[in-house]
């Protein structure tokens, strides 16, 4: 099933216009994710809006948004005003310049999104506009609203479509000037620095992100299914941690050492992730019915360690 798309309105270059969706190009869905439960009856805990002095449950109707003034005084801003200032973008994508990809700060990056012609109409024109961007090399800035703030949005060429890009505005992006200042000026030798970069060629290669895989997702997999076969958790023991670099030099040299050693099994070019991305949750065992067949490592671990006896599950489940 495709996502819903988080805006619908028009693209807009000159007198160029179409109409369009805003998709969202990344999803968290697939993580791993707990409900806070009430550790004596299993039962999940629900947050209620009170008011703050009365203590009082409060209906959704009875809320409306307000600026803080100072300690006790709010300045009460309805709906309908919010509505009154909506800006033209609210509905439309107005493309305002055109500037260089390299003159955008990856500070200014907030997240990606995919935009496509909406219904059968304004294909020709969306290609249009898609061509003269690509074309031009160039990044086309526009403005649109989502959750009734304005946003900057960087549009870009990608195959058939755009991808659209939030930036933050400057006040949003902090000076480095703030954290940089006390960092100390370093001489860099030669030597040291053609040692550091012997190990960057060892460690150089193409960018595959097919082939990341996120250890902890898959840690929290594991407990969980370890959990639910009735296997005894121990306690790991505590990461050794490394001790201060004495010797900066001799510190590069076993780096690079070690680096020409590793077998090239060791090395993670071109090692497939457990699981892709997408089916990560498809990694945990079912809910009810018949178990699938567990995973290899849960039947090892089964193997080598003797099930706990635990008490039987909580028929209420927390989710």
């Amino acid at each position: 099933m495709a996502p819903r798309a988080n805006w619908k309105g028009f693209l807009r270059l000159s007198l160029v216009t179409c109409p369009v969706a805003l998709y969202p190009a990344t999803s968290d869905s697939e993580k791993v994710s707990f409900n806070q439960i009430n550790r004596k009856t299993g039962h999940r805990i629900k947050y209620a809006k009170v008011d703050a002095d009365t203590g009082e449950e409060v209906a959704s109707d009875d809320i409306v948004k307000g600026y803080k003034v100072d300690t006790d005084t709010y300045i009460e801003v309805s709906k309908d005003e919010l509505d009154d200032i909506a800006l033209e973008s609210t509905h439309t994508i107005e493309i305002d310049e055109f500037v260089p990809r390299t003159d955008i700060d990856s500070r200014y990056l907030i997240r990606p999104y995919y935009l496509v012609p909406d219904g059968k109409v304004g294909h020709d024109a969306f290609a249009v506009i898609r061509e003269t961007i690509r074309s031009m090399n160039k990044v086309a800035i526009g403005r649109v609203v989502l959750t009734n703030r304005e946003h900057i949005i960087a549009l870009d060429p990608l195959g058939k479509g755009l991808m659209g890009t939030l930036l933050r505005y400057p006040y949003e992006v902090r000076s480095e000037k703030d954290y940089f200042d006390d960092i100390q000026d370093v001489k860099v030798t030669k030597d040291m620095l053609d040692l550091a970069k012997h190990i960057v060629e060892k460690k150089s290669g193409a960018f595959e992100p097919e082939k990341f895989e996120d250890h902890y997702e898959s840690a929290l997999i594991d407990l969980i299914n370890r959990k639910r076969s009735g296997v005894r958790l121990t306690a790991k023991a505590a990461p050794k941690t490394a001790g201060n670099v004495i010797n900066l030099m001799d510190a590069l040299k076993k780096s690079l050492a070690s680096e020409r050693q590793a077998p090239p099994a060791a090395k993670t070019r071109g090692k497939k992730p457990r699981k892709a991305a997408s089916g990560q949750r498809e990694m945990l065992l079912p809910i009810s019915g018949k178990r699938a067949k567990e995973e290899p490592r849960v039947q090892e671990s089964k193997k080598a360690e003797k099930p706990a006896r635990t008490p039987a599950a909580r028929s209420k489940k927390a989710g």
